[in-house]
């Protein structure tokens, strides 16, 4: 990643820290009640677990579907069905909206964009559980910046103790190329951390979500239709892109951006650590892609400083 300059890390750690707008004063979705009342019911903390299970199994099935539609047709269809469900159920308003609210959802839009097309790329070269692990060093790098504590060193060297032990010394076990997109996934996704509270804060119901995911779709769809042409529209491989469109975009995204509304971002990223641990065991029964006794040493080590950073500056210690 790039240097950050003071400023830009002065803003890292205000959306780091600062709570989105409280849930009371968001009124629910037209048609989402249904969410709502299981916002009430699981509570922040469960929202963003439910989601993290619900995208990473979702990602295992994308792995399963590449085969017919290849990666970027994956993540084109993915977007492009979330897209549409969003927008049906949601309804977004867009006039009267200010340049800063449609810059919000361009942003979060690219954002959405990158993480998902890095990830299926990768997600195509290394197996899931490695894929995530690399992934979220994006979330942790944003910690760390954004605290600006000596401990966090600490724990940015225990991850990089884990990913040592992941890539066997040099990453001589892993695709490059795919090490290079898990990577860059992982700066889209500090990227979405960011932007998903700020959109969660700009807009009073998933209005901005739905337009950031319509921004997304459209930067995708042309790259998955020139990869997959006429593949795109087999009723199997629609109806498949139709359920990894559910499990990986419009629930996870929607839980946790009603998550956002009630956590601080710095809180939900730490829970965002356990999905190394989550994508592992989605690959294992889904994908059959069995971890190595040093593999899973090395993704629990990356969890264990990904949690030590958010928290040290949670707590401030």
């Amino acid at each position: 990643m790039d240097p950050i300059a003071p400023a830009d890390a002065k803003a890292l750690d205000t959306a780091l820290t600062e709570p989105s707008v409280a849930t009371t004063d968001v009124p629910a979705a037209p048609g989402v009640s249904g969410a709502a009342g299981l916002r009430g019911r699981l509570g922040p903390l469960g929202l963003v677990l439910s989601g993290g299970i619900s995208v990473q199994f979702g990602a295992a099935v994308a792995v399963w579907l590449m085969p017919r539609a290849g990666a970027l047709g994956v993540v084109s269809l993915r977007l492009a069905v979330a897209a549409v469900v969003l927008l049906v159920v949601c309804r977004p308003r867009v006039r009267g909206l200010s340049r800063t609210d449609w810059g919000t959802v361009l942003v979060f839009g690219v954002a959405m964009a990158g993480m998902n097309g890095f990830f299926y790329q990768a997600a195509d070269r290394i197996p899931l559980g490695a894929a995530v692990t690399l992934e979220v060093l994006g979330p942790l790098a944003l910690s760390v910046i954004a605290s600006r504590r000596l401990v966090n060193l600490l724990w940015a060297g225990l991850a990089l103790c884990g990913v040592v032990l992941l890539s066997g010394g040099g990453f001589g076990g892993l695709n490059l190329v795919g090490v290079a997109f898990a990577l860059a996934a992982g700066g889209m996704w500090a990227a979405y951390i960011i932007f998903s509270a700020r959109t969660g804060a700009r807009f009073p119901r998933a209005d901005g979500l739905a337009l950031a995911m319509a921004v997304g779709a459209l930067l995708m769809l042309p790259l998955g239709i020139a990869d997959a042409g006429s593949k795109l529209l087999v009723p199997s491989t629609l109806g498949l892109g139709a359920a990894v469109a559910l499990m990986s975009s419009v629930l996870p995204y929607t839980l946790e951006l009603l998550a956002l509304r009630r956590l601080p971002a710095s809180t939900f990223a730490v829970l965002m650590s356990l999905e190394p641990a989550i994508a592992a065991t989605a690959g294992f029964l889904v994908l059959h892609q069995a971890l190595s006794g040093v593999d899973a040493l090395a993704i629990a080590l990356v969890i264990v400083a990904s949690m030590g950073a958010v928290r040290t500056q949670v707590t401030g210690k």
